[in-house]
Parts: C-alpha cells; structure tokens; sequence
C-alpha cells in the first residue's frame, strides 16, 4: 500500500482521532518522553481544545486507512504564554527574541509517527505539510535534546537549533524553521 500525507482540517481531526491516539501512544512511550499509555488519552482530549487554536493545522499520514503519523501546529499568540514550558522559553530567549521569533509564528506541537513506519520520509513530509503555509515563513518547534532521532530530523530537513538553553529538568532545546528569518541568529545550528 502507499502511504498518504494530507492536511486536514479541525472538523476532520475526529476521522482519525483513534488512530492518532494510537499512534501518539506508541511514539512517546519510548525514552527520552516514556510516556504512560494513558497519556494518549490525555493527549486525545487535550487535541480537540488545541483544533480551536487560531491557524490550527494538522497533518495525517495513512497507510491503507491506518495511520501512521500525524503533526499539530497552530500560531503562536503575539501576547507569549506562560503556562506548560512557554515561561522557560521565554526566560531562555529573552523578551525581544521570544518576541521577535516566536510570537505570531507557527509553532508545530507534535510530530509522530508510529515506531513501524521510521525511516518511511514521514516524519519530513508531516512536517513540511504543517509548515509550508508557515506566515512569512516563520515557524518553530520545542522539543528534547534527548530526542537525539527527532534532532536528527529537523537538522536534516534544514531547522537550526537557537543556542539558548531552555531551563528545566527536561533538556528542551528550540528550533527554528528552514525557512526563518530569525535563523542568522539563532547560533551554530548544531
């Protein structure tokens, strides 16, 4: 069978709902997140507030009508947030990058794709799908440095680290997207 990457729309994410439960459940169990299944419950319900998010997008990979991987990503507001890891970002980037990178940016959310489906492209392709119509080109991503597989994706696929570690246990590092403005600041790209 071959696999299809399409954009879909908030009204459509209930389609696949059960499959992107299924898929998140089994991508972020394994380290660096070891995540408890019951957290894709979580994440399922946590998904129909984020669809309400102004420029919400979303991406599905399927494979005879399963699916295989799916991306999020919304804009980023311009008033930055505080709640979940936003306020150590924002200590990391300071006011005026924060400001200037990320506010009014898209901001992908999540990227997976089920562990038997790696090394397919698909991870690119949800990627690209949820960041194309990134404004101006502007988008960026948080993720863990201990994501040493998801790391190795977006550098390949062109998103440059910003040299500004972000506080906390969890090792998160900010990427910016290939086509930023802000990546000639952003540091080394490693």
């Amino acid at each position: 069978m071959t696999t299809e990457v399409r954009t879909v729309g908030p009204g459509e994410l209930n389609r696949y709902a059960d499959g992107i439960r299924d898929v998140y459940a089994s991508a972020f169990a394994a380290p660096p997140w070891n995540e408890d299944p019951a957290q894709a419950d979580v994440y399922a319900e946590r998904l129909a507030r984020d669809a309400l998010r102004p420029g919400f997008t979303a991406a599905v990979a399927t494979d005879g009508g399963t699916v295989a991987g799916f991306a999020t990503a919304w804009i980023t507001p311009e008033a930055f947030p505080a709640d979940r890891s936003y306020g150590q970002v924002a200590e990391a980037l300071g006011a005026g990058r924060t400001r200037a990178w990320l506010c009014g940016a898209l901001e992908v959310n999540e990227l997976a794709v089920a562990p038997e489906a790696h090394g397919a492209g698909l991870g690119a392709a949800l990627l690209e799908a949820v960041t194309g119509p990134a404004p101006g080109g502007r988008c960026w991503l948080l993720t863990s440095a201990r994501a040493e597989a998801a790391l190795r994706l977006y550098e390949r696929t062109g998103w440059r680290r910003v040299d500004a570690p972000v506080p906390g246990k969890a090792a998160l590092v900010v990427l910016l997207g290939p086509r930023h403005p802000g990546r000639a600041g952003a540091g080394s790209g490693r």
